[in-house]
């Protein structure tokens, strides 16, 4: 097993990360959703700036043939946005009162070649512990489909399930999720 590193994304890292996410909505998708489904979710994900600049955002990395690799990227925070990116239309970017609102876990993405290898949980575990050290008590999230799997598996629990209809007339759905921090 290769040993992961993780470190708190940078700006720098962008162009990286949106290439990461771009193969993993492709590639990671394909098993769960149509084309016309992925092309739909791709509406409600990307890049959040906030998530950067407030340094709640992780990156994780392997040494592969003699090269450091980006693998996974994924993060935790700490305002009202539940999920998406700069994008995204609906954000409230205003920080989330830790004695009475969630966190969030945000934007969680594994490379294709890298998946089912603990990168998705060992971003839960960076997410759930940075927000409890800030002294969150709950944590929440907006799964797609092909995440609720690994969500439920580490104890997020449903408590919605939205379908928006996107430009190109497919469905998006979005699963809110919440787990008491313990």
């Amino acid at each position: 097993m290769p040993e992961f590193k993780h470190r708190v994304a940078v700006k720098s890292d962008v162009p990286a990360i949106v290439e990461l996410m771009r193969l993993s909505i492709l590639e990671n998708m394909k098993h769960f959703l149509s084309p016309e489904e992925i092309e739909a979710a791709q509406e409600s994900m990307g890049v959040d700036a906030t998530l950067i600049e407030d340094g709640t955002y992780f990156v994780i990395e392997v040494e592969h043939d003699g090269k450091t690799i980006l693998v996974g990227c994924g993060g935790w925070g700490k305002r009202r946005t539940l999920y998406g990116g700069n994008h995204t239309a609906g954000r409230d970017d205003s920080f989330s009162d830790p004695s009475s609102e969630a966190a969030r876990i945000r934007a969680m993405y594994t490379h294709p070649l890298w998946v089912r290898r603990g990168i998705g949980s060992l971003l839960l575990n960076l997410g759930e512990t940075a927000a409890r050290e800030a002294g969150f008590k709950t944590i929440e999230l907006g799964s797609t489909v092909p995440g609720e799997p690994l969500y439920a598996a580490r104890g997020y629990q449903e408590i919605s399930r939205e379908t928006q209809i996107a430009a190109n007339g497919a469905d998006n759905v979005i699963i809110k999720m919440v787990k008491v921090l313990r």
